[in-house]
This record gives structure tokens, sequence and C-alpha cells, in this order.
């Protein structure tokens, strides 16, 4: 009998342990359908940090493309360009609509410089992580018609002109200027920096002679690369860059220059859990899209899609290495 009763107990209890589990098992489950299951049921918003022309503006609108045509979206896309600020217009919006389960934002790396250099009550932590599409990268750029064909012949061009060098970027802060600074800390050399409201400006104006160089990711400069109007001399990667294979690396030339620009997409703080689940499922189907995956590969964007806390975290450490970044340049704090 003294056994009897133990075995009798342990049996409820594991019966009832078992009712237990399966009862939440079903709840999960169905929290998980309903996630699933959920849809936006107006357009939503796919906000730019940037202006028209640029890298970012143009996935964002490649993006609307494919989403529309391969029918990944019950309702339509529409592209908002807010770059005002070096982002801070579209970042103060976002935070601005926590809780909006029908807005995304296309982001670079001002993501993490504007509110770095700015105060404008913006914590990146706070939003909601959806997809890294691809990292981007940068290269060194000079027009066709000037007769700078190696990076010794650039350095050797831009000490003779004595500070009155032009380079076009985006903001300053932005990602041009700290790949400018780079350039400028490890070759001893000065530059002007002129800033442009995006890419597309910036490439527009190397081609058209009223600035000396650029750093323009390949997007950005690839139809005037293409047309003969401009010229790469090195690239600031690992390693070469398919697309361009004739062109070097600046770590091939001894230079220890690397740098790139995340393409991701967040929500605003306090994202509904089943509109995050959405549109991170949203942007996996489109990575796998053909039309993505050769449109990567010709404009020399490394695919590379990254989710969840995964990106979260990749966000965060990158917004680390870019605070000691604009330290260096004297460029942190409001």
């Amino acid at each position: 009998m003294m056994l009897t009763k133990p075995l009798k107990t342990s049996a409820v209890l594991t019966g009832l342990a078992a009712g237990l589990s399966l009862g939440l098992a079903l709840n999960v489950g169905t929290a998980t359908a309903q996630a699933a299951d959920w849809e936006p049921n107006k357009p939503f918003e796919m906000v730019i940090m940037a202006g028209q022309g640029g890298g970012a503006d143009r996935l964002a609108r490649l993006f609307q493309s494919i989403i529309q045509k391969n029918d990944l979206s019950p309702m339509p896309v529409l592209p908002i360009n807010k770059g005002g600020g070096s982002g801070a217009e579209a970042l103060r919006y976002l935070q601005d609509n926590a809780g909006d389960a029908h807005k995304v934002m296309a982001t670079l790396n001002s993501y993490y410089t504007t509110p770095l250099r700015t105060d404008i009550g913006v914590d990146i932590e706070e939003f909601t992580p959806i997809a890294r599409m691809a990292v981007d990268t940068f290269v060194l750029w000079v027009n066709a018609d000037s007769d700078i064909a190696t990076l010794e012949d650039y350095v050797a061009a831009v000490k003779a002109a004595g500070g009155a060098w032009k380079m076009g970027g985006t903001g300053t802060g932005q990602e041009d200027s700290l790949v400018t600074a780079m350039l400028e800390t490890e070759f001893g050399i000065e530059m002007t920096y002129v800033p442009f409201a995006g890419g597309g400006t910036v490439a527009k104006n190397l081609v058209g002679g009223h600035v000396n160089s650029t750093v323009n990711n390949p997007s950005e400069q690839m139809a005037f690369w293409k047309a003969g109007k401009s010229r790469p001399i090195a690239a600031f990667t690992e390693q070469r860059i398919q697309v361009f294979p004739e062109v070097p690396t600046m770590r091939e030339l001894g230079h220890d220059l690397v740098y790139a620009m995340q393409r991701s997409f967040v929500g605003p703080p306090d994202m509904p859990v089943e509109a995050q689940i959405f549109y991170t499922d949203l942007f996996e189907a489109l990575s796998e899209t053909e039309e993505w995956q050769s449109y990567a590969a010709e404009q020399a964007l490394v695919s590379d899609l990254l989710t969840g806390e995964e990106l979260q975290a990749y966000l965060l450490a990158e917004r680390d290495l870019h605070a000691k970044l604009l330290e260096a340049m004297g460029e942190s704090g409001s």
C-alpha cells in the first residue's frame, strides 16, 4: 500500500503535467498561428532615411516592385523619402509612430551615426528588427576625364591641391564623410568635403565636374561607370569586388581601410509581434527571388540575410563601432 500511493500520486501528477503541457502547447500554437495569419489591412509605408537617387532609395523602390510582382503583400508598398537631417527626420518619424504595424524603415549607416551625433530623442535599441538584406560596398571614384589612374596618382593630386580638393558625399557625419576621414588620416591629406542630399546627386556631381572624387556605393555610380564617365580607383572591401575584377582593394595596396554599409529594415518601437513576423517573412521571401539575387550581384551588393535577435545584436554592435569612429573624428555628441 505504501508503494501504491506514491505511484498513484505520481501518475496523477504526470497526467496533470501532460495536460498542462498540452494546453500550453495549444495556446502557443494558437498564438503563433494568429501571428502568422496577420496581414496589413491598408498600404504600408517604406520610409527611406535618405534622399532620392541614392542606394537606399534605389533598393526601396526595387523592393516595392519585387513585392508587387511576386504578390508578397496583400497591400501596396508606399516608399517615402525622409532624409532630412542626415536621416533624423526618418528616425523621429518612426519613433513618433511607435506601435504602428504599417510602417517599416529602410536603413543605412546613418541609422547609427545620426543619433550619436545629435540628440534627437531616439534610441535605436527600441526599434523592431526585421531584416538585413545586404551589405553594400564603397569604392573611391574619380571622373573618367581625370589623369588619375592609381591610388598613388590620387594621393599626389590631392596633396598638390593643397586642401582645395573637393570630395563629394552625403551629409556630414554620414558614411561618405567617415570614409573620407579615413583617407585623410591614412594618407595625411586634406580635402574639402561637399555634402549633398543623396548618393545619386553625389554621383551626378562627380561626372559633372563639380567635385573631384567620391566614395560612392557601386550602385550609385554604376550607370556612369558603364557609360565610361567615372573611374574606380580602389575598393574599401576585404576582397576584390566581382563586378570590378581589375580594381584593387585598399588592403592590397598596403592600407587597412575597410568599410561597408548595411541595408536593413526595422519597424517602429512596440511594433506588434504579428506584424514583425509578417514583414520578416516578406523580406525572407523577397531575398530568395531571382530579381533580388541578380540585382545584388550586378550592383556589387553582398546579399546576406539576417533577422530577429541576431540582427538586433549586429545593429547594436555596429552602433558601438561607429561611436568610436565618430569620437576619433571629433564628431560625437550634440
